[in-house]
């Protein structure tokens, strides 16, 4: 931050054991740089019974509420390359059809092999955030959603800011601990998700009588978080993750850092680093969910 700037700050609770809410602190920080600029953050584990996301970015509003006010009013909007054939595959229960790119314009990615991986747009009249992680064809893209014919992203991400768009302000204080019914979501907070096998039910079973609560907050700005980092792929059920911070004070990192901790062995700061298992809730090789978590990055 340059002396004499106008800086915001703000600090959220955080469990650095749900990779969810740590991809979320990130994604915070990326709408907060969209939004305002010049961000800063810090995992503070000071008081590790109470560890907290510390932000700051330039201008006088608090971070934020800033970021939850622009997820609460965005549009979301779905694009696909010129001429892509998953326009016409589009269904109209999944939203509106997605926006087609004039030819030559730039795509993440080769024309998705379905509609499932197509790019989300939040968008307001200040603003516009791309969410693309899963159409990554370089990088693991941790989509732990059902397979490539399924549901899509730009319909998981408007199903959950339609969850959000009531209650996100008054959650800015708190914002991962706002739940609420879901039925979908991308399952990066597993608090919501379960293997049945090992729960002992199913709540398919049950015909709706049953319904799981979800973190919507956490599932919007973990797949935003996921733009610019990757947790460490070991194997198809297991990842690593890491955080800067500090354990006395608070030492402000650049976004880059941030993005560069989520993933890396190590770096010269004071870091904390985790890993975390998953298992198949259903048919192998689909859908993903995390069922363990332990701090250490050895096995």
């Amino acid at each position: 931050m340059s002396a004499g700037s106008n800086v915001a700050e703000a600090s959220i609770p955080v469990d650095l054991f749900n990779p969810g809410q740590v991809f979320a602190c990130l994604g915070c920080a990326e709408v907060a740089e969209v939004l305002f600029g010049g961000v800063e953050g810090c995992f503070d584990w000071s008081d590790r019974t109470a560890v907290r996301f510390r932000l700051r970015a330039s201008g006088d509003d608090p971070p934020i509420r800033g970021v939850l006010r622009f997820l609460s009013q965005a549009k979301v909007i779905s694009q696909a390359p010129h001429g892509s054939s998953n326009i016409a595959a589009w269904k109209g229960s999944w939203g509106r059809t997605p926006d087609e790119l004039p030819e030559g314009a730039p795509y993440p990615s080769p024309d998705p092999e379905s509609p499932a991986t197509l790019l989300a747009l939040l968008r307001t009249d200040e603003a516009e955030v791309r969410i693309d992680h899963w159409a990554d064809t370089v990088r693991d893209n941790v989509k732990f959603w059902a397979g490539a014919g399924g549901y899509p992203g730009a319909a998981l991400t408007r199903d959950a800011v339609e969850l959000i768009r009531e209650g996100a302000s008054a959650a800015a204080d708190d914002p991962f601990a706002m739940g609420v019914p879901q039925s979908s979501s991308f399952r990066l907070d597993w608090r919501r998700d379960y293997v049945p096998i090992d729960a002992g039910f199913s709540l398919n079973a049950h015909g709706g009588a049953v319904r799981s609560v979800g973190y919507p907050l956490v599932e919007l700005l973990g797949a935003i978080g996921l733009t610019h980092a990757r947790p460490r792929r070991f194997a198809k059920l297991e990842y690593g993750y890491g955080v800067v911070g500090a354990s006395r004070g608070v030492k402000w990192s650049p976004l880059s850092f941030l993005r560069v901790a989520l993933g890396a062995p190590a770096m010269p700061f004071e870091t904390r680093r985790f890993r975390m298992s998953l298992s198949w809730p259903g048919k192998e090789g689909q859908a993903r969910a995390i069922t363990q978590v332990w701090e250490g990055w050895e096995s």
